[in-house]
Order: C-alpha cells, then sequence, then structure tokens
C-alpha cells in the first residue's frame, strides 16, 4: 500500500510529440504548461507573464489569439521575442 495513494500517476500509452524542443507524451517526462490570460494586444503584459511563467517552471506557455489584432500582435512582436512554435 501506497502511503500517498492520491499522487500516484498512472499513465496511459500516447503518442509521443515535439512542442519546440519540449517531448510531449508517449514515454516523456510530464510538462508543465500554462497559457496566458492577457489580452493577446497588450504586449508588454502578456510578455511579463510569459517570463513569469517561465520563472517559475512552466515548460509550456500557451498565448490565445482569437481575433485578428490578437494574431497580427502576435506575429508583429512576440516572433522577435520568443520561439514562437505556432500559426
Amino acid at each position: 500500500m501506497e502511503l500517498r495513494p492520491h499522487r500516484i500517476i498512472k499513465r496511459r500509452i500516447t503518442k509521443e510529440i515535439s512542442v519546440g524542443n519540449i517531448k510531449v507524451g508517449g514515454q516523456a517526462p510530464i510538462s508543465v504548461q500554462s497559457m496566458t490570460n492577457t489580452l493577446t494586444t497588450d504586449i508588454k503584459g502578456t510578455i511579463n507573464q510569459i517570463h513569469s511563467l517561465e520563472n517559475v517552471g512552466a515548460d509550456i506557455v500557451r498565448v490565445s489569439c482569437p481575433d485578428e489584432d490578437s494574431s497580427k500582435a502576435l506575429k508583429k512582436n512576440y516572433q522577435r521575442s520568443f520561439s514562437a512554435d505556432c500559426c
């Protein structure tokens, strides 16, 4: 019997994929993911959130692009600052 049975993670077999240089699924270690909750057009706020998540150990940070202005802001600003494996 386990001391803390709620901490046992039973993983099902999945296909391994790559998100940038991070492996997800298969036998890869569990990755920490999060998503920003700022407007993508708020460049400074979104970049600050990305850095904050990176500093606390997030392997993958997702940024939403719900409209055309957000898409333009992402294309114009984020690809210069980060490795953007999207779009």
